[in-house]
């Protein structure tokens, strides 16, 4: 399982979801935050610290935010 972060943080970028991560899987790209599923340990310690509520298990992502799965594999890839 990977988690994914959503529309909610473009724009936002908050960072309390990296800052609580213990394995250092988000990284932050030009306009929002990304999770590189390679690294995150699926521990589920960003999600309640999340401000705005942007980060869901791949699993959970809402409908209306289906395609963040798609740019998060897409920022990672980028970034690697």
């Amino acid at each position: 399982m990977s988690h994914i972060i959503t529309e909610p943080c473009i724009g936002v970028k908050d960072a309390t979801c990296v800052q609580v991560c213990p394995v250092d899987c988000i990284h932050e790209a030009e306009n929002q935050f990304y999770i590189d599923p390679e690294e995150c340990i699926d521990c589920g310690v960003c999600i309640p610290e999340c401000p705005v509520d942007a980060i869901f298990t791949e699993e959970e992502v809402p409908d209306k935010w289906q395609k963040f799965i798609q740019i998060n594999t897409e920022l990672t890839n980028k970034n690697k």
